[in-house]
C-alpha cells in the first residue's frame, strides 16, 4: 500500500555533512507530515525532526539538532530530506523516516516507518 524508502546514510567524520532523503510511493490520498526519527544502540527512538505537509510547512526540531540539522520536503516527489551539518559522534544512530500518511479512498490518516538507514559519525 505504502512504501517508505529511505537513503542517502552512511560514514562521515565529525564535523562533516550528510544528507538522508525518503520517499513515498503507493496509494497516497494525502500526507499529513513527514519527520525524521533516530535509535541509537541501547536508546529508545527519538523524534530528530518533523515537516507538515498538508499545511504550512512548519518545521519541528529536537533541541540536540537544532542550529545543525535542516528538513525539507518536495510535495509533488511525496519525498522529504534532512540536511544533517556539523555531525557529532553522538549523531550515530538509525535514521527511520515516518509520515502520516491517508490511503486513497479512506478517510483515516496512519503512520508507516521506512527499513532505517544508517548514519555513523567518527570521531
Amino acid at each position: 500500500q505504502v512504501q517508505l524508502v529511505e537513503s542517502g546514510g552512511g560514514l562521515v567524520q565529525a564535523g562533516g555533512s550528510l544528507r538522508v532523503s525518503c520517499a513515498a510511493s503507493g496509494t497516497i490520498g494525502n500526507i499529513n507530515a513527514m519527520g525524521w526519527y533516530r535509535q541509537a544502540p541501547g536508546k529508545q527512538r527519538e523524534l530528530v525532526a518533523s515537516i507538515s505537509i498538508s499545511r504550512d510547512g512548519s518545521t519541528n526540531y529536537a533541541d540536540s539538532v537544532k542550529g545543525r540539522f535542516t528538513i525539507s520536503s518536495d510535495n509533488a516527489k511525496f519525498t522529504v530530506y534532512l540536511q544533517m551539518n556539523s555531525l557529532k559522534p553522538e549523531d550515530t544512530a538509525v535514521y527511520y523516516c515516518n509520515a502520516n500518511i491517508r490511503l486513497r479512498g479512506t478517510f483515516k490518516f496512519q503512520n508507516y516507518w521506512g527499513q532505517g538507514t544508517q548514519v555513523t559519525v567518527s570521531s
